[in-house]
């Protein structure tokens, strides 16, 4: 369950008082993973797919013979930036199961989460230009890094706010489906936990999303195809 938290902030998880970047153009996709999650091998897959009216579906979805985990966004550019507008974060281990809802009411101004949601967090939240869920900031990374962009980011999810810097640190070879692809990596750092992800020029997701806590690994996604 800690683990279901991290992910998506990575960027997931792959978050800036300041809004966000203008978005670059978007296309439709599926990035399939190889996972590691809750100890065990999994499959990864996110998808990015076109709702109409400047919408789109994003959804990450793990699942092993231990755990499953579902996450899916609902967001808009609007005025050049993407903001989200619904959100849904559901999980199951072994027989413990999750599920929150998130409304972000643009015209009002506000965030709302129902469900399964601790009551310290389940009061409306201010929204402010440029915010994200957690699950946004997987693209906005990419977009960002492509860009040359700060990778700082206001992530407003699961009842609270949070503020994700990112640092580059270099680039690395890594692996894609067999193939050696040059990447950039960049760290966030929180405490004891660190998510790392490695972007690869031309490739709409981070090829790999390593979070990990007390220096220990907790989840791995690699990157095996991209449609």
């Amino acid at each position: 369950m800690r683990a279901r938290r991290w992910l998506a902030a990575a960027g997931t998880a792959v978050v800036l008082v300041a809004a966000s970047a203008p978005a670059l153009a978007i296309e439709p996709f599926t990035a399939n993973y190889q996972a590691t999650y809750m100890g065990m091998k999994a499959d990864g897959r996110m998808v990015l797919a076109e709702a109409g009216d400047n919408r789109w579906r994003y959804s990450l979805d793990i699942s092993n013979s231990l755990a499953s985990l579902s996450q899916k966004t609902t967001f808009e550019e609007h005025n050049g930036k993407w903001r989200p507008l619904s959100s849904s974060d559901t999980s199951k281990v072994l027989v413990k199961k999750s599920d929150k809802q998130a409304e972000y009411d643009w015209g009002a101004g506000v965030a709302r989460w129902s469900g399964d949601v601790k009551e310290d967090r389940s009061a409306p939240i201010k929204l402010q230009p440029g915010d994200m869920d957690a699950l946004m900031i997987n693209l906005a990374l990419v977009r960002d890094v492509e860009a040359g962009k700060p990778l700082k980011y206001r992530m407003v999810d699961n009842g609270r706010v949070k503020q994700m810097s990112y640092k580059v640190a270099g680039t690395e070879q890594i692996s894609v489906g067999g193939e050696k692809k040059q990447a950039t990596k960049v760290v966030n750092t929180d405490g004891d936990k660190q998510t790392i992800a490695w972007v690869v020029d031309g490739m709409p997701v981070p090829a790999r999303i390593l979070q990990r806590k007390d220096g220990e690994d907790a989840i791995d996604l690699r990157v095996t195809s991209v449609d």
